[in-house]
């Protein structure tokens, strides 16, 4: 059965170099974020604390990973740059050959600074998320930087896209869907003594932890994901639907 599905995930603010993994792969859309980062290079420290909402130290760093961006000498694939949570119990360290080709081929990281990444995509450390208000240059919003070209690129050969990204991210395509394309999204809910609600931080880890499951069991369809079961987890059909795939778990994430 020929694999129809594009994943796609959040970046992480936190960024590490590493030996891990070589690069196979540029950027598609290196251009622009090369037009981003010259924009950045000439706003001073006070503008750029601005523009990321930055404390001084944050912002110092901001400015020393501008002065080194450099596209040509970039030698980490973006898989084992970012270090976040949901980056932390994916794991991708410890990925099957067969799971890094299938990320390779399925698997889209979103990024305010790069638009969309391939996991093996060569990437230089840098400070920018889609939400970050670009005072003084000719887009005031990322959103509409970026437009409908992260959409396009998530959807020319894939109809399906498994949406394991935050809010934020996933609003820089879900404008452009077309009534041929679907962009499932995934709700991680856990039980409290209110009800069953999303909790930021284990929704981070189930994430992470899905999109190994993703890449681990070469999965081909949506249906196929509703198998998921880490962290106890259950496929609710009775609250989901075609477009919101809901799962439920009563699973105590202080043991973890």
């Amino acid at each position: 059965m020929k694999l129809v599905m594009k994943i796609i995930i959040s970046p992480a603010k936190k960024m590490v170099k590493t030996d891990s993994f070589l690069p196979r792969s540029q950027p598609v859309f290196l251009n622009k974020a090369e037009e981003l980062i010259a924009f950045l290079r000439e706003r001073d420290f006070e503008q750029l604390s601005e523009i990321w909402q930055a404390s001084p130290a944050i912002t110092r760093e901001g400015q020393r990973q501008l002065a080194d961006f450099n596209s040509a000498k970039a030698t980490v694939p973006a898989i084992a740059t970012y270090s976040g949570i949901q980056y932390q119990y994916m794991a991708a360290d410890l990925f099957t050959e067969r799971a890094l080709d299938y990320s390779q081929q399925h698997l889209r990281i979103l990024s305010g600074l790069y638009g969309v990444l391939r996991p093996f995509d060569a990437v230089c450390p840098y400070r920018l998320e889609l939400k970050n208000k670009m005072i003084g240059f000719r887009d005031y919003s990322l959103y509409h930087f970026w437009g409908s070209l992260i959409h396009d690129e998530l959807f020319k050969d894939d109809q399906v896209v498994i949406n394991l990204a935050s809010k934020e991210y996933a609003r820089v395509v879900k404008p452009y869907l077309k009534s041929d394309e679907r962009m499932i999204t995934i709700d991680f809910l856990e039980k409290r003594a209110q009800g069953y609600k999303t909790i930021g931080t284990h929704a981070k880890m189930s994430r992470g932890e899905m999109t190994r499951f993703i890449c681990e069991n070469q999965i081909k369809t949506p249906e196929e994901l509703q198998a998921f079961s880490d962290f106890s987890y259950k496929f609710d059909v009775s609250v989901s639907d075609d477009n919101t795939y809901v799962f439920k778990t009563d699973f105590d994430f202080k043991r973890k």
